[in-house]
């Protein structure tokens, strides 16, 4: 039997509903400032989520619908130009207060570092991204509050592969059975149960109807959750 030692959290559509708000329309207005009559609306966006991580989303929407741009010989250049601009617009967004965290997310992190729970991130999007929104929504020393933060492509593998978590695991120095994954799509849990830990779904607003078999529960939200809910998980 394990004591929980540490929450680790997964970022967007998790902490908050990031996707089809921000980083969505954050792709769109790189597009257009780099002279692409390339759009994606919200179904769209929806379906190009089965992609993990936005420069491959960037390299797979291309090869689907713009074969001639995706084969010319500066793509490259033009994928890690896209995706910093498109940073530049998110963070924007984040910095004006659009992006609020879920309901419950402040009082569940409050919550685990009263009781002396390590705080973790694991993620795809990039450390900028991840650090934006904690200034944004919980303070200047928010980020301070998590012990290890895996974002980007520090991991050359992404989510449904385990290698964010086994390198989250590995810096926190504990074994899987004493940790807690906190996700919110089918992807990032299955990232979570093949590094071995037990995970909580919460379902954000392009996640509904996936297959989240293996979780240890499944929430509408994580308002009505509490940390000694969430200690049942790993005591069991």
């Amino acid at each position: 039997m394990s004591k929980l030692q540490a929450l680790i959290f997964d970022v967007d559509g998790t902490l908050a509903e990031t996707e089809r708000d921000g980083h969505r329309p954050a792709f769109n207005a790189a597009f257009r400032d780099c002279g692409l009559a390339w759009h994606w609306d919200e179904q769209r966006y929806g379906e190009l989520l089965a992609i993990t991580g936005g420069k491959e989303r960037i390299r797979h929407y291309a090869a689907q619908y713009d074969s001639a741009i995706a084969a010319s010989p500066d793509f490259d250049a033009l994928v890690g130009q896209l995706h910093k601009i498109k940073t530049a617009h998110y963070l924007r967004r984040v910095d004006q207060g659009q992006l609020p965290l879920r309901p419950g997310v402040a009082r569940l992190i409050s919550e685990a570092r009263q009781a002396g729970i390590r705080l973790a991130i694991a993620t795809t999007t990039t450390p900028e991204n991840v650090d934006a929104l904690l200034r944004a929504n919980l303070g200047p020393d928010a980020p301070s509050w998590f012990e290890v933060i895996g974002a980007g492509d520090i991991v050359p593998a992404k989510k449904p592969a385990p290698d964010i978590y086994q390198w989250v695991l590995n810096r926190l120095a504990l074994p899987a059975t004493a940790c807690l994954a906190i996700e919110d799509s089918e992807m990032g849990l299955k990232s979570a149960l093949t590094a071995g830990l037990r995970c909580v779904v919460t379902i954000s607003e392009y996640t509904r109807g996936q297959d989240f078999r293996g979780a240890w529960r499944v929430l509408a939200g994580l308002a009505g959750c509490s940390l000694g809910g969430l200690e049942e998980v790993v005591l069991r």
